[in-house]
């Protein structure tokens, strides 16, 4: 993978880790508090958050291809990287509390982490189906 992929996909993820999170607390506001309100600090607060944990996509970077399995590693390590990371930042901002507040937070964590997993899959689930009928195409004319 080229670094102008490697850019191109990670700020992807801070758009979709960004996108979810907003789109996630504005339905639980409208459930459970109708009337709050977005800060602008708590924009800031999501974002800063959501690109460190685009950066941490780093991880997952290979100059060269790698087996499935060290894939799967990778990623697995992966999370639990971005988990400790965004915990321990949240902690040491104070932006939780107590054990159930850092529990909820790798909850959230974990559920965005599976969006952008599920959304990034679906994405090279396409441009694999479209690479294999380039290919099909190309078998045919030979």
């Amino acid at each position: 993978m080229k670094y102008s992929e490697l850019i191109k996909e990670m700020i992807r993820d801070f758009l979709i880790i960004f996108a979810s999170i907003i789109i996630i607390i504005a339905i639980l506001r409208q459930i459970y508090a109708p009337d709050a309100n977005f800060e602008l600090k708590t924009i800031f607060i999501i974002m800063a958050f959501s690109f460190l944990g685009a950066l941490t996509g780093i991880i997952l970077y290979t100059p060269h291809a790698v087996s499935e399995n060290k894939m799967r590693l990778r990623v697995i390590l992966h999370f639990f990287f971005l988990e400790a990371l965004l915990i321990s930042l949240a902690v040491l901002l104070n932006l939780v509390y107590g054990t159930f507040g850092i529990l909820l937070l790798a909850l959230q964590i974990a559920a965005v982490y599976a969006i952008v997993r599920l959304l990034t899959y679906k994405n090279d689930k396409k441009e694999a189906q479209k690479i294999n009928e380039r290919l099909k195409t190309f078998k045919n004319e030979v």
